[in-house]
Protein backbone atom coordinates (compact mmCIF):
# COMPACT_ATOMS: atom_id res chain seq x y z
CA UNK A 1 0.00 0.00 0.00
CA UNK A 2 1.28 3.44 -0.94
CA UNK A 3 1.77 5.98 1.86
CA UNK A 4 2.51 9.68 1.54
CA UNK A 5 4.49 11.02 4.48
CA UNK A 6 4.74 14.78 4.98
CA UNK A 7 7.72 15.78 7.11
CA UNK A 8 8.37 19.32 8.32
CA UNK A 9 12.08 19.85 8.96
CA UNK A 10 14.53 22.62 9.78
CA UNK A 11 15.76 24.18 6.51
CA UNK A 12 19.46 23.27 6.74
CA UNK A 13 21.98 21.57 4.46
CA UNK A 14 22.08 17.80 4.84
CA UNK A 15 18.63 17.29 6.37
CA UNK A 16 17.18 15.59 3.28
CA UNK A 17 20.16 13.23 3.13
CA UNK A 18 19.63 12.22 6.76
CA UNK A 19 15.92 11.62 6.16
CA UNK A 20 16.55 9.60 2.98
CA UNK A 21 19.34 7.70 4.73
CA UNK A 22 16.96 6.62 7.45
CA UNK A 23 14.81 4.91 4.81
CA UNK A 24 17.72 3.22 3.04
CA UNK A 25 19.27 1.93 6.29
CA UNK A 26 16.01 0.19 7.09
CA UNK A 27 15.58 -1.22 3.59
CA UNK A 28 12.54 0.86 2.59
CA UNK A 29 12.36 1.98 -1.01
CA UNK A 30 11.37 5.61 -1.58
CA UNK A 31 9.09 5.82 -4.62
CA UNK A 32 9.42 9.61 -4.76
CA UNK A 33 10.74 12.44 -2.65
CA UNK A 34 10.11 16.16 -3.07
CA UNK A 35 11.56 18.94 -0.93
CA UNK A 36 10.87 22.65 -0.79
CA UNK A 37 10.59 25.61 1.55
CA UNK A 38 7.39 25.77 3.56
CA UNK A 39 5.25 28.72 4.61
CA UNK A 40 8.06 29.50 7.10
CA UNK A 41 11.40 30.13 5.30
CA UNK A 42 13.25 28.54 8.24
CA UNK A 43 11.44 25.23 7.59
CA UNK A 44 11.23 22.87 4.63
CA UNK A 45 8.63 20.23 3.87
CA UNK A 46 9.70 16.83 2.57
CA UNK A 47 7.02 14.71 0.88
CA UNK A 48 8.02 11.06 0.74
CA UNK A 49 6.04 8.36 -1.06
CA UNK A 50 6.79 4.87 0.22
CA UNK A 51 5.23 1.47 -0.44
CA UNK A 52 4.52 -0.28 2.87
CA UNK A 53 2.10 -3.19 3.24
CA UNK A 54 1.74 -2.77 6.98
CA UNK A 55 0.54 0.31 8.90
CA UNK A 56 2.94 -0.69 11.68
CA UNK A 57 5.82 -0.16 9.24
CA UNK A 58 4.63 3.41 8.63
CA UNK A 59 4.29 4.00 12.38
CA UNK A 60 7.85 2.74 12.82
CA UNK A 61 9.07 5.09 10.06
CA UNK A 62 7.33 8.02 11.79
CA UNK A 63 8.94 7.14 15.14
CA UNK A 64 12.38 6.90 13.51
CA UNK A 65 11.89 10.24 11.73
CA UNK A 66 11.05 11.94 15.03
CA UNK A 67 14.40 10.74 16.39
CA UNK A 68 16.20 12.93 13.85
CA UNK A 69 17.03 16.24 15.49
CA UNK A 70 15.93 18.45 12.56
CA UNK A 71 12.46 16.88 12.21
CA UNK A 72 9.63 19.05 13.55
CA UNK A 73 6.45 17.21 12.49
CA UNK A 74 5.54 14.00 10.61
CA UNK A 75 2.15 13.18 9.07
CA UNK A 76 0.98 10.12 7.14
CA UNK A 77 -1.48 11.75 4.69
CA UNK A 78 -4.61 9.66 4.07
CA UNK A 79 -5.35 9.57 0.31
CA UNK A 80 -9.05 10.39 0.76
CA UNK A 81 -8.23 13.45 2.90
CA UNK A 82 -5.37 14.91 0.88
CA UNK A 83 -4.63 16.53 -2.45
CA UNK A 84 -1.82 14.96 -4.48
CA UNK A 85 -0.11 16.42 -7.53
CA UNK A 86 2.89 15.73 -9.71
CA UNK A 87 4.55 17.70 -12.50
CA UNK A 88 6.05 16.00 -15.54
CA UNK A 89 7.82 17.22 -18.65
CA UNK A 90 7.60 14.82 -21.60
CA UNK A 91 9.58 15.25 -24.82
CA UNK A 92 7.71 13.39 -27.54
CA UNK A 93 8.27 12.97 -31.27
CA UNK A 94 5.88 15.21 -33.17
CA UNK A 95 6.86 15.68 -36.78
CA UNK A 96 4.64 17.39 -39.32
CA UNK A 97 2.49 14.27 -39.83
CA UNK A 98 1.80 13.44 -36.18
CA UNK A 99 1.88 16.88 -34.57
CA UNK A 100 -1.88 17.52 -34.72
CA UNK A 101 -2.61 14.12 -33.15
CA UNK A 102 -0.15 14.78 -30.32
CA UNK A 103 -1.65 18.26 -29.75
CA UNK A 104 -5.13 16.75 -29.60
CA UNK A 105 -4.07 14.25 -26.90
CA UNK A 106 -2.30 17.01 -24.93
CA UNK A 107 -5.44 19.18 -25.02
CA UNK A 108 -7.66 16.34 -23.78
CA UNK A 109 -5.46 16.08 -20.67
CA UNK A 110 -5.40 19.86 -20.16
CA UNK A 111 -1.63 19.70 -20.48
CA UNK A 112 0.49 22.35 -22.23
CA UNK A 113 3.06 22.43 -24.97
CA UNK A 114 5.98 24.37 -23.46
CA UNK A 115 8.55 23.91 -26.26
CA UNK A 116 8.28 23.19 -29.96
CA UNK A 117 10.96 21.89 -32.29
CA UNK A 118 10.84 20.69 -35.88
CA UNK A 119 10.62 17.02 -34.83
CA UNK A 120 9.49 17.07 -31.19
CA UNK A 121 7.48 18.95 -28.59
CA UNK A 122 7.82 19.18 -24.82
CA UNK A 123 4.60 18.66 -22.91
CA UNK A 124 3.98 19.85 -19.35
CA UNK A 125 1.33 18.06 -17.30
CA UNK A 126 0.26 18.56 -13.71
CA UNK A 127 -2.07 16.21 -11.89
CA UNK A 128 -2.31 12.99 -9.99
CA UNK A 129 0.09 10.17 -10.85
CA UNK A 130 -2.70 8.28 -12.64
CA UNK A 131 -3.28 11.24 -14.98
CA UNK A 132 0.46 11.54 -15.71
CA UNK A 133 0.73 7.79 -16.36
CA UNK A 134 -2.30 7.86 -18.67
CA UNK A 135 -0.84 10.67 -20.80
CA UNK A 136 2.51 8.90 -21.01
CA UNK A 137 0.75 5.71 -22.18
CA UNK A 138 -1.08 7.59 -24.95
CA UNK A 139 2.08 9.41 -26.10
CA UNK A 140 4.29 6.28 -26.15
CA UNK A 141 3.28 5.19 -29.66
CA UNK A 142 4.62 8.51 -31.03
CA UNK A 143 8.01 7.94 -29.42
CA UNK A 144 8.92 9.46 -26.09
CA UNK A 145 12.44 10.86 -26.08
CA UNK A 146 12.68 11.93 -22.45
CA UNK A 147 10.57 12.17 -19.29
CA UNK A 148 11.31 14.23 -16.17
CA UNK A 149 9.00 13.93 -13.16
CA UNK A 150 9.00 15.86 -9.91
CA UNK A 151 7.62 13.14 -7.68
CA UNK A 152 4.42 13.67 -5.76
CA UNK A 153 3.63 16.55 -3.51
CA UNK A 154 0.62 16.47 -1.21
CA UNK A 155 -1.22 18.26 1.59
CA UNK A 156 -4.32 17.73 3.68
CA UNK A 157 -7.51 19.17 2.24
CA UNK A 158 -8.96 22.35 3.77
CA UNK A 159 -12.06 20.40 4.86
CA UNK A 160 -10.93 16.76 4.99
CA UNK A 161 -14.48 15.47 5.59
CA UNK A 162 -15.92 17.25 2.52
CA UNK A 163 -14.99 16.37 -1.04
Amino acid sequence: MRHIISTLVVNQPGVMIRVAGLFSRRGYNIESIAVGKSEDPALSRIIIVVDADDDQVVEQIEKQLYKLIDVIKVNDLPPDESIERELALIKVNAGSQSRSEVLHIVNIFRAKIVDVGSRAVVVEITGGSDKVEALIALLKPYGIREIVRTGQIAMLRSNPGLR
